[in-house]
């Protein structure tokens, strides 16, 4: 913990200091820490999200809506298409969440956010809903990465689903796989945050993409260098927030996200995050 909270803090200070110089010409670090500042700010979030997952070797798509307090966290989560929907509250509990399938048996389970029924063939869990999830990924991203904010290219100003965009693209052509030993009681998640690497291809590379329980100690693992070899972001220009963001790794796509509706700190009712709240299925 104490080594990511670093990292963010080194990532604010580099942005801070590329960003002064010329203030009319746009550069990739102060497009970055507007960005950061802008998710820092948010305190509750509506939007919609479309994602398409490559989950082995074929892509998934999904679309949903949801709302986001960051402080408390809690959240609503809807799948029309999948009929599903999620609530969290972590004032209730930290490792617990309802999930209600419209589809047999009908019934509202408690999960847990990270087991394996929540996680199965997703990318990620509910935990890293929201912006700051993004946020966090491009700062380790530039801090992992040596050559860091000169791999990002500034390539103009572009409409992306309806919103004025700054056009960004990252990309290393160094990114590649080393070997990481186990040690005791690690899981695929612990091992991904303490290395700064994505979860999903640090499983897929070795085969572990439904394995969420402690690995065998001494076993080797193929592990990426880097987050992502390449990533493509649309910012709004005024929002400062993401619109768009895929990520790639030496085969190709293995994500992408779109968001629309998206609404910063407008209030959202406490009853909002209940069970009991009007139109919800739980």
């Amino acid at each position: 913990m104490l080594k990511n909270i670093t990292t963010t803090f080194s990532f604010i200070a580099l942005l801070l200091v590329l960003s002064f110089g010329n203030k009319t010409e746009i550069k990739p670090a102060r497009i970055l820490h507007q960005m950061y500042d802008s998710i820092k700010n948010i305190r509750t979030l509506r939007q919609s999200v479309k994602s398409i997952e490559r989950i082995d070797s074929k892509f998934t798509s999904a679309g949903s809506d949801i709302k986001v307090q960051t402080n408390p966290r809690k959240i609503y989560f809807n799948n029309k298409a999948k009929k599903i929907e999620i609530l969290y509250d972590s004032e209730i509990s930290t490792h617990r969440a309802y999930v209600k399938p419209h589809i047999f048996p009908y019934m509202t389970l408690s999960l847990d956010p990270t087991g394996n029924l929540m996680r199965k063939n997703q990318h990620y869990t509910i935990n890293e809903l929201g912006y700051d999830f993004i946020g966090k990924s491009v700062s380790l991203t530039i801090n992992k990465d040596k050559d860091g904010i000169n791999n990002f290219t500034y390539l103009g100003k572009v409409v992306k689903n309806g919103y004025n965009c700054y056009f960004l693209e990252y990309e290393n052509k160094n990114y590649a796989y080393t070997d990481y030993v186990v040690g005791p009681r690690e899981t695929v998640s612990l091992i991904a945050y303490k290395l700064c690497v994505n979860d999903y291809l640090l499983r897929y590379k070795n085969d572990l993409l439904n394995d969420f329980g402690f690995l065998k100690k001494g076993t080797v693992l193929k592990v990426p260098t880097l987050y992502c070899k390449k990533a493509v972001l649309y910012i709004d220009d005024k929002l400062c927030l993401p619109i768009a963001l895929s990520l790639y790794d030496d085969i190709g796509l293995f994500e992408s996200y779109e968001y629309t509706n998206i609404q910063i700190n407008t209030p959202i009712k406490p009853e909002e995050f209940t069970r009991e709240y009007k139109g919800y299925g739980f």
